[in-house]
């Protein structure tokens, strides 16, 4: 009988370890997702196309006016080095 209070003591232990790991994991993910996008200086964005290629042939463009790895807001008619042509 001296097994069961240990037995359950282990139990919530266990219960509180995962979760805060599991809690831990989820604020470090929201953390990542805010800092994945370059800064325009990073990325060495230009609002103006690099000869015939330009953001709205890109595609990492997000109409009307996003990046997927650029942050804030950027132009159709804008170039970074990141740019990705589409087959």
């Amino acid at each position: 009988m001296s097994e069961q209070p240990l037995d359950e003591s282990r139990r919530v232990l266990m219960h509180v370890v995962v979760s805060a790991i599991s809690a831990g994991l989820v604020f470090r993910m929201s953390q990542a997702d805010a800092s994945d996008k370059m800064t325009r200086q990073q990325a060495q964005y230009q609002d103006t196309p690099n000869g015939i290629y330009s953001c709205g042939l890109c595609t990492l463009f997000e109409r009307p006016n996003a990046c997927k790895v650029v942050e804030g807001e950027v132009s159709k008619d804008g170039w970074c080095n990141a740019f990705a042509l589409a087959d």
